[in-house]
């Protein structure tokens, strides 16, 4: 698992943008460790990213 400065770097999104998603949804699935603690694990990460690939701009995800 890794932490959510880590996730960022890893789909080249600032941290607040990570925290945006999980107040507002639509982000990569996370694991709330305490209150303070967030992680993410990698198949998690790459699944969102999976899940938004697309081959041209006229598909939709």
């Amino acid at each position: 698992m890794v932490n959510e400065r880590e996730a960022a770097s890893i789909l080249c999104y600032s941290v607040r943008a990570l925290q945006n998603w999980r107040h507002r949804g639509g982000g990569p699935d996370f694991v709330r460790v305490s209150a303070r603690s967030i992680r993410y694990r990698r198949a998690d990460l790459d699944a969102w990213v999976t899940a938004r690939t697309v081959s041209n701009t006229s598909q939709t995800n």
